[in-house]
């Protein structure tokens, strides 16, 4: 049965964790961003545990999978064609719950908490709890090295992002811990749109973790590795021994996404900031940080040939669908943010959104 002909009880944490356990092979078809990723990493682990076979993949926008499996997750998107989707964010504690259903030993609470924090949400309740973790003062960054930490991360725009010599002079500046803190949020919110005072919030998360140093970071380096390298974000996730790979991933996916905020060609509309970029830019990461740290507009429209990316103050989600469909092509929106694939340009898109707006 589709996800669409089911009811709320059936997509309950211990219905679906029932569904998993009975099933001879499970896929889970998951979108590639960070909150996407860890669920589908503590989904994975907790199959795993319970020696129930599956296969996981990521995509920014996916297909429907090209072969059957007793049980179908959609992990990040509504896949008509699922068992269940998984798209409330954020989705990893949606994710978490289940597993817990389904092998308790096996949940991470950390992962679940990066996840969540890659999703915007503070992290709090029973997982916080369980993973036990200190709160310090000082920046969320994924390396023990401030320097590299502060030009890579993605959580947070300003003069030093993506650029080793800016970050060292900022490092150099200021004591460690709350004056850093203190510095990036004042360098954040210098001639940003008011909305950066609080989305900078998320790069101040000193919550202290064993991988990647802190909550933050470690939620840094998921979405970038899952949107950078999907195969190196389902290592990650499961937990193996990846963690270079993924920082090599991050620092890469922060200068590309850094230099497409600062060299896009942007326009503004009523409504909308767009930004035209090359076809190798970090879509969604960059959609994200123009609308927290330059849009003036309450949506970041950000497009190429074939392919965009939507983040909005609120609800863009039916005219990311919209404008999708009137160019013959697919959409993973959800809420507030979202990514698509088309047939057209980047102008084709913006007129499409904007008319769909």
């Amino acid at each position: 049965m589709s996800a669409a002909g089911r009811s709320e009880d059936e997509r309950a944490p211990d219905r679906v964790a029932a569904g998993l356990r009975d099933a001879d092979f499970v896929r889970l078809v998951a979108t590639a961003d960070g909150d996407a990723l860890a669920a589908t990493g503590l989904l994975a682990r907790a199959l795993d545990a319970t020696e129930v076979p599956y296969q996981a993949s990521l995509a920014a926008v996916p297909d429907a999978p090209a072969t059957d499996a007793d049980y179908t997750v959609a992990v990040g998107h509504a896949g008509g064609y699922a068992d269940v989707p998984l798209r409330e964010e954020p989705i990893a504690l949606a994710a978490a719950d289940i597993a817990a259903d389904l092998a308790n030993e096996a949940v991470d609470p950390t992962l679940a908490l990066a996840g969540a924090v890659c999703a915007g949400t503070e992290p709090s309740g029973t997982y916080l709890e369980r993973a036990d973790l200190d709160r310090r003062p000082g920046v969320a960054v994924p390396t023990e090295d401030r320097i590299d930490g502060l030009a890579g991360s993605t959580l947070v725009h300003a003069d030093f992002s993506g650029d080793q010599e800016a970050a060292e002079e900022a490092v150099s500046a200021v004591d460690a811990g709350r004056e850093l803190a203190s510095y990036v949020a004042l360098s954040a919110v210098e001639d940003a749109p008011p909305r950066a005072s609080e989305v900078v919030e998320r790069a101040l998360y000193r919550y202290e973790t064993d991988r990647f140093e802190t909550l933050g970071g470690y939620a840094d380096v998921l979405d970038a590795v899952a949107r950078e390298q999907p195969g190196t974000g389902l290592a990650l996730a499961l937990g193996h021994d990846v963690d270079e790979t993924a920082l090599e991933a991050w620092r890469a996916h922060g200068q590309r996404a850094h230099d497409a905020v600062r060299e896009a060609d942007t326009s503004r509309y009523n409504g909308v900031y767009a930004a035209r970029v090359d076809s190798d830019v970090p879509l969604g990461t960059v959609a994200r940080l123009l609308l927290a740290y330059r849009a003036p507009e309450p949506v970041a429209l950000v497009a190429t040939e074939g392919g965009a990316a939507v983040a909005g103050d609120g609800d863009i989600e039916q005219a990311a669908r919209e404008a999708a469909a009137t160019l013959d092509g697919r959409t993973t929106a959800r809420g507030n943010h979202g990514r698509a694939t088309f047939d057209g340009t980047a102008t084709d898109y913006i007129a499409a959104f904007r008319e769909a707006l």
